[in-house]
């Protein structure tokens, strides 16, 4: 058993337009209503790379930017783990319609933005930071593999991890064959101690064995939470909205699963 403390959390999603509004959502104070997820560019990057970013770095700097903020954590200073089930859909789709006609030129940009780890990249510009990185792919245990590697982090390292989870649809045909519903990205700054600013503390079980997920009550949000891969975080952040002590199962690969126990600080 792994035990750490969240500190902060970003949340960017449809209808979820930031922590503060998500939160009241995920603890049942407001109604939930989707709407486009607003994504908007990084104030942090400079012009040059603003002009460069995606969808999934616009998202992953939004959450992880304002998970950094509410802890009250110098951006520098913190260890990252980025976790996608696929990336930058959009400009593999982009890149793939290039190399089926002639010429086949792909941009030096689109290439970089390509690669599965372009996320950390930008963050590392943007935040100016040094601090090690990780970026993962678990398809749709991603969320599941990027807690459990930041826990890890926090528990055997004594870190301080920004675990920062995205996904966004596919264009078609690709979309067929690999639905994900919605652009979603959340962010949690999580450490080994408790401190004034800890919101709650974290009890991660590695298990064995099949059993059921936890679900979200609302209707529509256990549908964000089964059709987006990062989005199977969503009862961990109703638990964290909530204030009170829960008890959560998020499934990993081949019958294994995540036992989450959370303790309100």
């Amino acid at each position: 058993m792994m035990r750490l403390y969240v500190e902060g959390v970003g949340l960017l999603g449809p209808g979820l337009d930031g922590w503060t509004a998500g939160r009241a959502v995920l603890s049942g104070a407001a109604v939930y209503s989707a709407a486009p997820t607003n994504l908007r560019a990084s104030e942090l990057l400079p012009a040059a790379e603003r002009r460069r970013a995606g969808v999934p770095i616009k998202l992953a700097l939004a959450v992880g930017q304002e998970a950094i903020l509410q802890a009250g954590r110098d951006k520098q200073t913190v260890a990252t783990v980025f976790t996608s089930s696929g990336g930058d859909n959009d400009n593999v789709h982009a890149i793939n319609s290039i190399l089926v006609t002639a010429p086949r030129e792909v941009s030096p940009t689109r290439f970089h933005n390509s690669v599965h780890n372009a996320a950390a990249g930008y963050w590392c510009i943007a935040a100016g930071t040094h601090e090690p990185s990780t970026s993962l792919c678990a398809h749709d245990a991603s969320f599941a593999a990027g807690l459990l590697e930041s826990a890890a982090q926090v528990t055997v390292d004594d870190a301080v991890v920004a675990l920062i989870a995205y996904d966004h649809p596919h264009p078609e045909p690709m979309h067929k064959a690999r639905p994900i519903t919605a652009v979603l990205g959340m962010g949690l700054i999580l450490a080994a101690r408790k401190n004034e600013r800890s919101l709650a503390m974290l009890e991660v079980d590695f298990v064995s064995g099949t059993t059921p997920e936890t679900v979200m009550q609302d209707v529509a949000l256990e549908a964000l939470r089964a059709g987006v891969p990062a989005a199977r975080g969503l009862p961990l952040l109703a638990a964290l909205a909530s204030g009170q002590s829960a008890q959560l199962c998020i499934a990993y690969f081949a019958g294994h699963h995540l036992n989450i126990r959370v303790t309100p600080c």
